[in-house]
């Protein structure tokens, strides 16, 4: 497919090879149209111009020969007026003399007007000549600008008809490779692309699948199934390695081409419900996909353990996952056997680990309640301290008021108020009197 960007709108849409192809013969045909045009509006200002050039050079050099020979007569009028006027100056000494002379005059001048109407009769001829020649060269001219348009039209029907060709083996070389990949398909898949990948294991199954499983996925409890299901075993008949296997093919002429990653997901669902270890899609969906036609394509990035592959990699893929399967065999193996050594050492650390966990709960429990019992101390030491503060605050203010009592007497109490110490001053002598 091909992408093309509207000048326009910008929208970029997709046509295919034939599309394109058409597409690109209608503009191809279109400007050389146009530059053929403009080619022949050229050729034909040129040749205009070159046919006034040449009228306007010719008539140039006419008017300057003209202008000449008109500068010439009126020269020789005025001296023939000179010499008219000197006769009849003269014309007191002799009348035959005058007469003679105007006979020779006549003479002269009818002489001179033969060769002038000779020498304007060349200048004709010359510039018939030369208008002659010009013609000529216009006709060559022309007679070049025709060939060039023949040339032209040759070389236009030699590109069209090489474009032509070229487009029909195209056509031709499509229409074969459709016909081969219909002849291919039939021939490679059969009536299914199932039973080709069937037939291509069974083909192989004693001598290098000897007891591997590799039967239809029958099983659709889960609302959806694969294909086929692979599983292999080693000697003591374990399994170490399994895949489940999803084909997809279509039509040239289907209306809606899907897509490899269309069934991805669905892949991926029936590999885990059918506990595989792997999923492999053989797929010939996008026939002309660089990605998928370049082999085994790892798609683990979008799901686990998932590969999309043509249909020749089908055999491949099985012995490529089996032996790196396969290596990691023994390892497995001897950590099987380190578990199974280690298998009381775990239980006991298990059962630190209960233990721990136990004690780390009620350990949890009582730190909550001491941390309660703790909060409750520190609000009882804040509220006694409070009283404590408010109970030496009262102290201090007795003691205040103790030492303000006893610092309190009679002298104290008369200073500065005359009519009490008057009144003590009496008591006084009174007391005095009664002693």
């Amino acid at each position: 497919m091909q992408e093309i960007k509207c000048p326009k709108c910008g929208e970029i849409f997709q046509v295919d090879e034939s599309g394109y192809a058409a597409i690109v013969k209608q503009v191809r045909d279109k400007e050389f149209s146009k530059e053929i045009q403009t080619r022949e509006e050229q050729f034909e200002t040129e040749k205009n111009n070159a046919v006034q050039m040449a009228k306007l050079e010719a008539e140039k050099e006419f008017n300057k020969k003209l202008s000449e020979k008109n500068s010439e007569i009126l020269k020789l009028k005025s001296e023939i007026s000179t010499e008219q006027m000197d006769k009849k100056a003269a014309l007191s000494e002799t009348t035959a003399q005058k007469d003679k002379e105007i006979t020779e005059l006549k003479n002269k001048l009818d002489n001179f007007n033969k060769d002038k109407e000779l020498e304007i009769n060349k200048l004709v001829s010359k510039m018939n000549s030369e208008l002659t020649e010009k013609d000529n060269k216009i006709t060559k001219l022309n007679n070049d600008i025709l060939l060039k348009e023949k040339e032209y039209e040759i070389n236009e029907r030699s590109i069209k008809d090489k474009y032509e060709t070229e487009l029909r083996f195209k056509d031709e070389e499509i229409e074969r490779y459709k016909d081969f990949k219909a002849r291919l398909s039939t021939k490679m898949i059969g009536e299914s692309l199932e039973q080709h990948c069937e037939t291509e294991f069974n083909q192989l199954r004693a001598s290098a699948f000897f007891g591997a499983y590799f039967e239809k996925d029958n099983d659709a409890k889960s609302g959806s199934k694969g294909d086929y299901i692979y599983r292999d075993y080693d000697e003591s008949r374990t399994e170490y390695i399994s895949i489940m296997f999803e084909m997809k093919n279509e039509a040239d002429t289907t209306a809606t081409k899907k897509k490899n990653e269309d069934f991805f997901k669905e892949l991926d669902k029936d590999r885990r419900e059918k506990n595989c270890e792997y999923a492999v899609l053989v797929s010939l969906l996008e026939p002309d996909s660089e990605l998928y036609n370049t082999g085994i394509v790892d798609v683990s990035h979008r799901y686990e353990k998932m590969y999309v592959i043509r249909p020749q990699f089908f055999i491949p893929v099985i012995t490529m996952l089996r032996n790196a399967t396969r290596h990691s065999l023994d390892y497995r193996k001897e950590l099987a056997l380190v578990k199974a050594r280690n298998i009381d050492v775990t239980k006991f650390e298990d059962a630190l680990y209960d233990f721990k966990d136990k004690f780390s709960k009620n350990y949890e429990l009582a730190s909550k309640k001491l941390k309660t019992a703790i909060d409750e101390i520190d609000k009882t030491i804040t509220h006694l301290q409070k009283t404590k503060e408010a109970l030496l605050s009262s102290e201090n203010n007795l003691r205040l008021a103790n030492n303000k009592a006893e610092d309190l007497t009679i002298k104290k109490l008369t200073k500065d108020n005359p009519t009490m110490q008057a009144k003590f001053d009496a008591l006084k002598i009174a007391a005095k009197n009664n002693k």
